[in-house]
């Protein structure tokens, strides 16, 4: 089956594209990152967290929609939740083919089920704030994706084309959620002190799983020494160059969009448009 993406038909938002990805996620290997296992475990474990993650995303932002007087904004979440809910559909397909005897996810997804519920009972503030400070995260990966094409072509063909455009389109959307946050809230306080339990909490987790899954597949892990090591190297350089990005978040004046990639971006879209024939 060929690849394809297409542009659903949707309120026009500037920037914000929201693409159905059809692909093949039986057809990626388990160690489908240069092959790394230390790597590809990371973010098969990210993988897990997405469906749940990107559908409270969207709840989070519909709690408080009403309050959003902005025309253009409100175009904008229309996009932003067409863009999560596909997110949430492509890596459902992905976690659902990776559900084996030898590699389970169930135990941390069920996990995360009750985070969901747990999170959901908070106020609304704070519930934003949360998907505030995971957009950060995602958008900041996804650039870090985006302006290292090496890393691009180190992905197995059918993994590339689902972290592709989901980076492409974590950095179209990233300010969504935020702008929404500061138009019904602009509590500076409640945002730091958020982005300081999210960081700590989502550090440990995606730790965890991430040594689960490897110990899992512990036979084809433990010994591949240059994948793992070529793994370290990329952990510990995305780190170093992140960290500032990341800092930033706490600054008074922060917004997302001060972060320019619209170079960028149009770069990766013509090259899916060339590439995974994404209908105009």
């Amino acid at each position: 089956m060929s690849v394809a993406i297409r542009p659903i038909t949707r309120p026009k938002a500037i920037g914000i594209t929201v693409r159905r990805l059809a692909f093949q996620p039986a057809r990626i290997p388990r160690q489908y990152f240069a092959r790394s296992p230390l790597v590809s475990h990371l973010l098969t474990a990210l993988s897990s967290t997405f469906p749940i993650g990107e559908q409270f995303f969207v709840h989070s932002v519909r709690n408080v929609r009403d309050r959003v007087k902005n025309d253009a904004l409100q175009t904008q979440i229309s996009a932003f939740i067409g863009q999560e809910a596909m997110h949430s559909q492509a890596h459902s397909q992905f976690n659902q083919s990776w559900r084996r005897d030898d590699y389970q996810l169930d135990s941390f997804m069920a996990w995360l089920a009750r985070e969901d519920k747990r999170i959901k009972a908070v106020p609304a503030r704070y519930q934003l704030a949360v998907t505030c400070a995971f957009e950060h995260f995602t958008a900041m990966l996804g650039e870090y994706i985006l302006r290292n094409p090496k890393l691009v072509e180190s992905f197995d063909q059918e993994a590339m084309r689902l972290w592709l455009w989901h980076a492409i389109e974590e950095a179209e959307h990233k300010s969504v959620a935020f702008d929404v946050y500061q138009e019904v809230f602009n509590d500076l306080k409640v945002r730091r002190q958020v982005m300081l339990s999210v960081t700590t909490g989502f550090a440990s987790l995606v730790a965890y799983s991430t040594w689960r899954l490897f110990w899992q597949d512990r036979r084809n892990s433990l010994f591949a020494l240059r994948g793992n090591l070529r793994g370290v190297a990329f952990l510990g350089h995305m780190f170093i160059t992140l960290v500032p990005e990341y800092l930033d978040y706490f600054k008074a004046d922060f917004h997302p969009a001060k972060r320019d990639r619209t170079a960028l971006l149009d770069h990766w879209r013509k090259y899916l448009d060339e590439t995974m024939k994404i209908a105009a």
